[in-house]
């Protein structure tokens, strides 16, 4: 897997086409990532010791590799310098 923590990507399919994030975890095994802002699905959880109320939490879910791409600042800021030269 060539995404690693603290990597900056995109989102190719799913329903958070289009939006970028950060990394936050990678699970190898099954091929999967997390990304902070991207896929967020609401958890039901029983009250416990730690949390005595209980109710609906928020939380990322992982996402496969393949519906993912890294964004690189140099690619980036040299497809700008390039388009600048065509219009002069």
């Amino acid at each position: 897997m060539k995404i690693k923590v603290g990597d900056q990507v995109k989102v190719l399919a799913g329903k958070d086409k289009g939006k970028t994030g950060k990394v936050i975890v990678t699970l190898k095994k099954q091929d999967k990532v997390v990304v902070e802002g991207i896929n967020i699905v609401k958890k039901h959880q029983k009250p416990t010791n730690n949390n005595d109320k209980g109710g609906i939490i928020e939380m990322p879910n992982p996402i496969h590799v393949s519906n993912v791409q890294k964004i690189e600042e140099k690619a980036r800021a040299s497809k700008t310098k390039k388009e600048a030269k065509k219009e002069e």
